[in-house]
């Protein structure tokens, strides 16, 4: 009885620790794909200035990125792992694009130091979900409404164009990512030995937990950055 369940504990951390290295494998893939792309798109002058001042043509690439969010989320049980992770990849590309546009704005240590920055706290709420013993599922749900109100509150600011509600959105926006990250950690791990190794299941499983780590750190990044960027 005691070797079988020290045969069970070992396939279950095999299972976690694939599980795991396909999730952090796909969000740092992610992360590199998005950050190349804005880096090679930001060295090209005219390019960077035609995204950064063609209203339609920025807001079809949110609409298209918001698109393929929804779609891999809510559709991800009847695409096939091929279809999701080109999905998922095309995303980080779009990103990139658009992310090129902060490359005017602000300097270019500022960018990196924040980027460093954002890396370090990630790191930091993402072991903590990990290892607590504490259900962080109140925690979850009470960041995720948060968010669809400083989602509320920024589309409302672009036409009021407070500064004071600038300010408030940027740190209620910097706690409400801090606390999913430490969530969805948590959540990841409690998936990691739902799927057999190497089935459809998991490769999809893990796409979806990449996917949001990543919306996690990139929306956590963009929060520090307003408070840590120097404008050119």
């Amino acid at each position: 009885m005691l070797y079988q369940n020290s045969m069970d504990m070992s396939e279950v951390r095999v299972k976690e620790q694939n599980f795991i290295a396909r999730v952090y494998g796909w969000m740092s893939f992610a992360l590199a794909v998005t950050g190349l792309v804005s880096l090679y798109v930001a060295s090209n002058p005219a390019l960077v200035s035609k995204i950064a001042t063609g209203k339609f043509l920025l807001l079809g690439l949110i609409i298209a990125e918001l698109g393929l969010v929804i779609a891999i989320t809510s559709m991800i049980n009847r695409l096939s792992f091929f279809a999701a992770s080109t999905m998922f990849v095309v995303y980080s590309v779009l990103n990139g694009v658009t992310f090129s546009t902060i490359f005017l704005v602000y300097t270019m240590s500022s960018i990196a130091s924040t980027f460093f920055a954002t890396a370090a706290t990630f790191a930091v709420m993402s072991c903590y979900g990990w290892y607590t013993k504490k259900d962080l599922t109140t925690i979850g749900n009470i960041c995720f409404m948060a968010l669809i109100g400083i989602i509320i509150a920024s589309l409302v600011n672009m036409f009021l164009k407070s500064s004071g509600l600038y300010w408030i959105i940027t740190y209620a926006g910097i706690l409400i990512f801090v606390g999913l990250i430490a969530y969805d950690t948590q959540k990841i791990k409690a998936m990691a030995g739902n799927f057999a190794i190497n089935s459809e299941e998991e490769k999809k499983g893990a796409l979806l937990g990449a996917l949001a780590l990543y919306l996690d750190f990139i929306n956590l990044f963009l929060m520090l950055l307003r408070i840590f960027g120097q404008k050119k």
